[in-house]
């Protein structure tokens, strides 16, 4: 079961590190291996909240979503969306981004460490985002119960997470603004590029949110049409069944898994500039990453599932709000790229020893997890 499923990752995580290999040597295998395990531990949740919605979708459905979903997920979100960034920020077409990234590195390199400060923020503020609303939401299974008692109870002040997000951006802002360069004879001021691109990546974000929003609306209506319908049955005396979403539910499931993998394809897009300038590399680390959390979500679906480590969601989101703070630092500060990949494992890893201390805890106490 476990290698029919996951066949498909393991042939494409081989030949993405041959790739790599033969592309800049070992040292390219490594940051290839970092960004898989980011992009993976980034979208665990997502896969566990496509499994959960997927099951309910007929099998013609599912097809789609694990084929065409793919195709959007691997080539749309991980091979364009970073050459897109790169050509946006640097202002250049797509076609002359790839060009400089495979024939002339140095001055690829250079546009990139130009366009930095606006990716940096853009991204950090999109990051910065996801993770406040995580810590300041109220949650029944708390992690780190000392730091998120308190930080659920200040969530309930309204907007509070744009407030702090626009708080750091305007510091971000005001303490690079004095740092100006000339650039080909013009001068450019970083501050104002880090307030304006915050800004974008905020709006970003409530964006995306609001459209994952209008989605999940669908679901919950979905959900109790098929809650009314279980209960007609159980009253009629007949065995109730399953509802499997067709038609224009199944649509509207379709499109919001879309969006919401998109929202954490971003994350795990944005996280990986962190990491490396390399759009090869981010492409090959990231595209073997969206392989896996996609046959972990059949995995899940076939095995009828959900998994039990539940501080998996929150080892991803501390490594998300991890990945903000230190794009916001890489705006004036170089920190290896080696470091930041390993702060998100640590605290997956972390999260994941948790759950399962917790489980056995619940086992020798006679509770299921």
């Amino acid at each position: 079961m476990l290698w029919k499923t996951f066949r498909w990752s393991f042939g494409v995580t081989a030949l993405g590190l041959v790739v790599a290999v033969f592309y800049d040597g070992w040292a390219a295998l490594g940051v290839v291996a970092i960004l898989t395990v980011l992009e993976v531990s980034l979208s665990f949740d997502n896969a566990v909240i496509n499994a959960g919605i997927l099951k309910k979708m007929s099998a013609f459905w599912q097809t789609i979503f694990l084929t065409v979903g793919v195709l959007i997920a691997v080539f749309g979100m991980r091979l364009i969306f970073p050459v897109v960034i790169v050509a946006v920020s640097a202002q250049l077409s797509p076609v002359d981004a790839v060009h400089l990234a495979l024939t002339d590195k140095p001055r690829y390199q250079e546009l990139v460490t130009d366009a930095h400060p606006s990716i940096a923020a853009f991204g950090g503020m999109f990051l910065l985002m996801i993770f406040l609303d995580f810590v300041f939401a109220e949650r029944d299974i708390k992690w780190l119960g000392r730091l998120e008692r308190p930080l659920a109870k200040l969530g309930k002040i309204e907007m509070l997470s744009v407030c702090i997000a626009l708080i750091v951006l305007m510091i971000s802002a005001t303490t690079f603004a004095t740092h100006a360069h000339q650039h080909g004879g013009t001068h450019v001021d970083k501050g104002e590029t880090v307030l304006i691109s915050g800004v974008a990546g905020l709006v970003t974000y409530l964006v995306v949110g609001g459209l994952s929003g209008f989605f999940e609306n669908r679901l919950e209506e979905a959900e109790e049409r098929e809650h009314r319908a279980e209960e007609e049955a159980r009253r009629s005396g007949k065995e109730p069944s399953a509802v499997v979403l067709v038609g224009k539910a199944a649509f509207f499931m379709f499109l919001y898994l879309e969006v919401l993998d998109a929202s954490f394809s971003f994350d795990g897009v944005i996280g990986a500039f962190a990491i490396t300038n390399d759009i090869v590399l981010m492409a090959l680390g990231l595209g073997i990453g969206a392989m896996y959390v996609r046959s972990l979500t059949v995995y899940l679906v076939r095995q009828g599932t959900l998994d039990d480590y539940v501080y998996l969601e929150h080892g991803a989101h501390y490594a998300i709000g991890a990945l903000a703070v230190i794009l916001l630092v890489t705006i004036q500060y170089q920190i290896n790229e080696i470091i930041t990949g390993l702060i998100g494992v640590v605290l997956i890893g972390a999260s994941f020893l948790s759950s399962v201390r917790r489980n056995k805890a619940l086992a020798a106490d006679g509770e299921d997890p």
